[in-house]
C-alpha cells in the first residue's frame, strides 16, 4: 500500500451505530415480516439436522492426537436475520454460535495461572479433523451438490468441508464462507473499491475508511482483473488451479445469495440499509465476481501485509533535528532515536545476520522538503450535504494521517529438544482486532489437494490461511520490514505534470464519485464527495512540497502494488499435504507470500521460520527511510513499472530458521542488521514479555502446552510499563528519601503493584475491578507527563512533536492517549519504553548499548532527574480516575477496567458485551503434534 495503514484505523470498522434506533421508529410490519421469515439460515434448504448416522467425511490422516486446540471469538455465526438483529437489539438474545467461543477466550484471563493440559479445551475448541458422529448439528449438500458436503458440529458450528472433487470442495467453501460471513464480505468488497458509503451509508467512520483504504489502493475495475490473470499466468499449473478454485468458490458464495434470498435468510443488514425490503423481499444483493476478491484482498494486505512508508515524517524529524542541533549532531540524535537495527532489541531469529536496507554511509538521492514547504495531497472534491461537515472533515483528516503501523500477533515456538513430550509445542496466532461479526473465520477443507483447518479472512477463505494440515501446523505475525518508499517527482509545466525520465508526463487523474441517503440504519443526511488520486508511474501523489526550491509531489510506491493475489499461491501451497511434508517445503511455500509477515511451523520433529514479502533491491547508497529523487538511477533495480515489478532480495538473504531452541515473536525485530520500517525497536518491547517467559521455560526443561498456553497469558496481561521501565525509574526516585506524602504514597502503591506482579489482573473472576487499581491509575497518568518532562526540554517543543509523530508516547489498553483506538486489546506494542529505558539507565551511570546520542532526564543529571520524576509523579497521583479515563461510548467516566476492556466492534447489527483486557492474538493455536507422516 501506499499510504501506511493509521493504527487506528481499525477503530473505524464499524458500521454505523444507527442499528439500535431503529427499534425506536420501525413499524410493527417490518418486525413481523422478520420474525416471519420462513427459513432460519440453520434450517436452509439442502441442510439436515445431524444424527447419529452423520459424520464429516475426512480422508486425510490426523497426527495430532487430540492435541490441536484453537479459539476465535466471539462465534462462528457471523451472519443474522433481520428478526435475529432486532431480537438481539431489544432483549440481548443471541443467534445460535453467534459468541460461543466469547466465553472461553475470556475466562483464559483468570483461569490460566492453574492450567493444565488436560483443560486446555476448556478454554479452546478441539482442533481435530472432522466431527464425531455424535456432535454433528447438520449436514449441508450446498445447491444439491453430490460432491461436496459441509458437516458443522454441535458445538461451535464450524463448517468442516468435504469433497470429492476439487471444484465441489471449493463450492462448498464459499458457500460456508457465505453462510457465515455474507455481510461482511459484501461490506469489504466495497471498502476495497472505495464504494463504501453509497452501499453501507454515510456516517463519518464510513467516509474515513473508503477514504484510507481507496487512497492505498485506487484500482480501477481492468486493474482488478489484470492481477488475477497475471498472477496466475506467473504461477503456471498452480496458477490455473489457482483460478479455477476462484471461480468455484464464488459460484458457493453466490449459491448461497441466491438460496437464501429466495428462502429469505439473508443477512438482516441488507434489509436495515435499504438493499431488501422486510415485506415484498424486492430489491438485490449483488452475485459476487472474482474481481471482488482482489479488492478483498487489498483491504486486508493493507491492515497486515505492507511494511514500509513514513518517509515524510521522518524527513520532517530529521530537519527538526538538524535545526535543533546542527546537520552532524542533529543526525545523530535522528538516528539514535530511530533506532534501525538496535543492539539491545529482542529478537526472533537470533543466530546469523540477514542485512536489508542499513544506513547508507554516503547517501544518494535524497530530496529533503524546503522548510515548511509539505502539504498533503487532498483526496475530497466536491463535497456536498453532510459529507461537506466539520465531523466528516475530522473523520477524513484520521483516516489520512499516521505514520506507524499497528503491529499484530504473537508466536511462541518451542523445539521438542525442550518439552515434555520430546515434540515441538507451539501456541501462536494473529491479533485482527476484535470485531462482530470477526474479520476472521473457521473453517476445515479437505478434498483433493486439500488438507486443513483453521482461520482465513473472510472472502478469501478458498484456502485456510492460518492454521493445521496433516501432520503439520502454522502462524504468521506481522514483520513490518520496508517494501514501500516515497519519491519526489518533480513537476513540469503544471501541477499534473512530472519528468518520468526526462520526459514530461502527465499525471493520471482516479476519481470515485461517492453519493448517500439515510437509511433505517444510517441516518447519516444525504450528502456527496468525489475522492481523486492522481497516480505517477512513481505511485500515487501523497503530499506536495518544493526541494531546493522545485516543486515536487512525494509519490508513495509499494513492491505489492498491482500484486494483491500473488500470495495465493503460498496459500494453496500450505494447504496441500503433498507439497508441505516438512520444515523445508513450508519456507519454500511462504517465499511465494508477497506481503510482509513472520512464518512459523512446528509438526511433530521440527520447527521453523520464514519471513516473507518481495523485498526490492534499492539503487546503491538510497535511503529508504527518506524520500528520493525519481530518477533511473535511483529507482528499485530492475524496475518495470508497467507491472511494478523489481528484483527483489533472494529468499537466502531472507531471515529463516530450523530448529531454534525456541521462537518468540510479538512484532519485534525480526533479526539482527535486518531494518524494519517502523520505530520502536529497542531495548524495551513488548517481545520482552514473551521471550523473558519462554527462555525461562526452556531452560527449565519439560515445556508443556499447558505451560506455554500460561507463558502467553501472563505476558497477555501484563503491563510492559510496569515490567521493564518501571525499576529504574524507583531506582531513580530511591536514590534519596521521598518526603512528600503524596509523592510517597504514589511510590508505595507503584512499589506494592509491581512485587505483585505488574499485571492488570481483576481482583476474583468477573469483579471488573482491577487488583491494585490505584497503582494502575497513576501509572497511566504518569507516562505521557513523564516523557514530556524527561524528553521536552531537552529536545525543545519543536522536534519532541516531531518525534511523536514518527512513534507515539504511549500505548495503554485504555488508549485514551494512544495510538491503537480503546477496546483494541492490542497494547504496548508502540510507544517511548525504550527511550525511557536507555535514558534512565544512562542517568545512572549503567552501561547501554546502542544509547540515545544525549542524556536527557534532567540534563544528565541524577537530582534533577528524580525532581522532574517525582514532580510529574505527583500531578499523576492527583488526577482523578475519571481524568485519567474519560468514558465512552461503552463505558462511563471513571470506570478503569471497562477502558481497558475488549469490545467487539460492530460491522453488522449484532452487538456483544465487553471482556475483561488480555493482550493476546484474536485467532489463536495450541499445537503439539504427536506423529508425522
Amino acid at each position: 500500500m501506499f499510504r501506511r495503514t493509521p493504527r487506528n484505523v481499525l477503530v473505524r470498522l464499524r458500521t454505523p451505530r444507527g442499528f439500535h434506533g431503529f427499534l425506536k421508529s420501525a413499524s410493527i410490519c417490518v418486525l413481523i415480516a422478520g420474525l416471519l421469515s420462513p427459513l432460519s439460515p440453520a434450517l436452509a434448504a439442502d441442510t439436515t439436522p445431524g444424527t447419529n448416522q452423520d459424520t464429516a467425511a475426512v480422508a486425510a490422516d490426523d497426527h495430532c492426537g487430540g492435541r490441536c486446540s484453537d479459539i476465535l471469538p466471539p462465534g462462528q455465526n457471523g451472519n443474522a436475520t433481520l428478526a435475529q438483529i432486532l431480537l438481539n437489539q431489544a432483549f440481548g438474545t443471541q443467534p445460535a454460535h453467534a459468541e460461543d467461543q466469547l466465553g472461553p477466550y475470556a475466562n483464559l484471563a483468570t483461569g490460566h495461572t492453574s492450567l493444565t493440559d488436560d483443560k486446555i479445551n476448556s478454554f479452546f475448541n478441539d482442533a481435530s479433523f472432522g466431527v464425531p458422529a455424535d456432535q454433528v448439528a447438520s449436514t449441508t449438500r450446498p445447491a444439491g451438490r453430490t460432491d461436496v458436503t459441509i458437516v458443522r458440529d454441535k458445538k461451535t458450528g464450524v463448517p468442516h468441508i468435504t469433497g470429492t472433487t476439487r471444484y465441489g470442495t471449493e463450492f462448498g467453501a464459499g458457500y460456508a464462507a457465505a453462510q457465515d460471513r455474507l455481510w461482511l464480505m459484501d461490506l469489504f468488497r466495497h471498502v476495497g473499491r472505495g464504494q463504501l458509503t453509497p452501499f453501507a451509508g454515510g456516517a463519518p467512520a464510513n467516509q474515513g475508511l473508503e477514504q484510507q483504504f481507496w487512497r492505498t489502493a485506487p484500482y480501477t475495475e481492468a486493474e482488478l482483473q489484470a492481477q488475477i490473470d497475471s498472477a496466475a499466468a506467473r504461477a503456471g499449473e498452480r496458477g490455473e488451479l489457482a483460478l479455477a478454485d476462484v471461480d468455484a468458490y464464488v459460484a458457493g458464495v453466490n449459491a448461497y445469495i441466491d438460496a437464501s434470498d429466495k428462502g429469505r435468510y439473508f443477512p438482516g443488514e441488507y434489509v436495515l440499509t435499504g438493499h431488501k425490503d422486510a415485506i415484498t423481499n424486492a430489491g438485490t444483493i449483488e452475485h459476487f465476481k472474482p474481481t471482488d476478491l482482489v479488492a478483498l484482498a487489498s483491504v486486508i494486505g493493507a491492515l497486515f501485509g505492507s511494511g514500509g512508508g513514513g518517509e515524510v515524517d521522518n524527513a520532517l524529524s530529521l530537519l527538526a533535528a538538524q535545526q535543533k542541533y546542527g546537520v552532524r549532531e542533529g543526525t545523530e540524535v535522528w538516528e539514535s532515536f530511530r533506532q534501525r537495527n538496535d543492539p539491545e532489541a529482542v529478537r526472533t531469529v537470533r543466530d546469523g545476520s540477514f542485512p536489508y536496507l542499513p544506513r547508507p554511509a554516503d547517501p544518494q538521492g535524497r530530496a529533503l522538503p524546503d522548510p515548511g514547504s509539505v502539504t498533503p495531497e487532498p483526496l475530497l472534491h466536491d463535497r456536498t450535504g453532510s459529507a461537506a461537515s466539520t465531523t466528516a472533515d475530522r473523520a477524513s483528516a484520521q483516516a489520512a494521517l499516521g505514520s506507524a503501523r499497528r503491529g499484530m500477533s504473537n508466536a511462541l515456538v518451542v523445539s521438542g529438544e525442550h518439552t515434555a513430550s520430546g515434540h515441538p509445542v507451539a501456541v501462536f496466532g494473529p491479533q485482527t482486532g476484535y470485531f462482530a461479526p470477526q474479520l476472521l473465520m473457521l473453517q476445515e477443507i479437505q478434498g483433493p489437494g486439500i488438507s486443513a483447518r483453521g482461520a482465513s479472512f473472510a472472502g478469501l477463505s478458498m484456502y485456510v490461511e492460518l492454521g493445521r494440515g496433516q501432520d503439520y501446523a502454522w502462524s504468521a505475525t506481522t514483520s513490518g520490514q520496508d517494501i514501500i518508499d516515497t519519491y519526489a517527482v518533480e513537476l513540469c509545466q503544471d501541477d499534473y505534470h512530472y519528468l518520468y525520465r526526462g520526459t514530461c508526463t502527465p499525471m493520471e487523474k482516479i476519481e470515485r464519485k461517492n453519493a448517500w441517503k439515510p437509511t433505517v440504519a444510517d441516518g447519516t443526511a444525504a450528502g456527496s464527495y468525489t475522492m481523486r488520486v492522481w497516480r505517477t508511474e512513481y505511485g500515487p501523489v501523497e503530499y506536495r512540497a518544493t526541494v531546493d526550491g522545485k516543486k515536487v509531489a512525494y509519490t508513495s510506491l509499494r513492491s505489492s502494488f498491482l500484486h494483491e493475489t500473488d500470495s495465493i499461491i503460498g496459500f494453496q501451497m500450505l494447504n496441500d499435504p503433498d507439497y508441505v511434508k516438512g520444515p523445508e517445503d513450508f519456507q519454500r511455500a511462504t517465499q511465494h507470500i508477497n506481503y510482509t509477515f513472520n512464518w512459523f511451523y512446528a509438526d511433530a520433529e521440527h520447527t521453523a521460520y520464514y519471513n516473507s514479502g518481495d523485498n526490492p533491491v534499492r539503487a546503491a547508497g538510497v535511503d529508504a527511510d527518506f524520500p528520493v529523487r525519481a530518477r533511473p538511477e535511483h529507482e528499485w533495480r530492475g524496475w518495470d513499472p508497467a507491472a511494478n515489478t523489481a528484483e527483489y532480495t533472494p529468499p537466502s538473504a531472507h531471515p529463516r530458521s530450523t530448529d531454534q531452541d525456541y521462537y518468540v515473536s510479538w512484532n519485534n525485530k525480526v533479526a539482527a542488521d535486518y531494518s524494519a520500517a517502523s520505530w520502536g525497536n529497542g531495548s524495551v518491547h513488548r517481545g520482552d514479555l514473551l521471550d523473558d517467559r519462554v527462555r525461562a521455560l526452556v531452560a527449565e526443561g519439560g515445556v508443556t502446552r499447558a505451560a506455554l498456553v500460561r507463558a502467553m497469558a501472563d505476558a497477555g496481561l501484563a503491563d510492559l510499563r510496569a515490567e521493564d521501565v518501571l525499576p529504574k525509574l524507583l531506582e531513580v526516585i530511591d536514590s534519596a528519601p521521598v518526603t512528600d506524602t503524596a509523592a510517597k504514597a504514589a511510590v508505595d502503591r507503584l512499589r506494592a503493584w509491581l512485587a505483585a506482579g505488574g499485571k492488570r489482573t481483576e481482583t476474583s473472576a468477573g469483579s471488573k475491578k482491577y487488583a491494585h487499581a490505584d497503582a494502575i491509575r497513576v501509572l497511566d497518568a504518569w507516562w505521557p507527563l513523564l516523557v514530556r518532562a524527561e524528553f521536552a526540554p531537552g529536545l525543545g517543543d519543536d522536534l519532541y512533536t516531531a518525534f511523536t509523530r514518527n512513534l507515539s508516547v504511549d500505548e495503554s489498553p485504555s488508549a485514551a492517549h494512544g495510538a491503537t483506538g480503546a477496546h483494541a486489546g492490542s497494547a504496548f506494542q508502540y510507544g517511548w519504553w525504550s527511550y525511557v529505558d536507555k535514558d534512565i539507565r544512562a542517568v545512572l551511570g549503567e552501561p547501554v548499548k546502542g544509547p540515545l546520542a544525549r542524556t536527557y532526564c534532567g540534563g544528565g543529571d541524577l537530582g534533577a532527574c528524580r525532581d522532574a520524576l517525582l514532580g510529574t509523579l505527583k500531578e499523576a497521583a492527583a488526577k482523578t480516575a475519571a481524568q485519567v479515563y474519560p468514558g465512552d461510548d461503552a463505558c462511563a467516566a471513571g470506570d478503569q477496567w471497562c477502558a481497558d476492556s475488549i469490545v467487539h466492534r460492530t460491522l453488522g447489527g449484532i452487538k456483544h458485551g465487553g471482556i475483561s483486557w488480555q493482550n493476546r492474538p484474536t485467532y489463536q493455536q495450541v499445537v503439539e503434534f504427536t506423529s508425522h507422516r
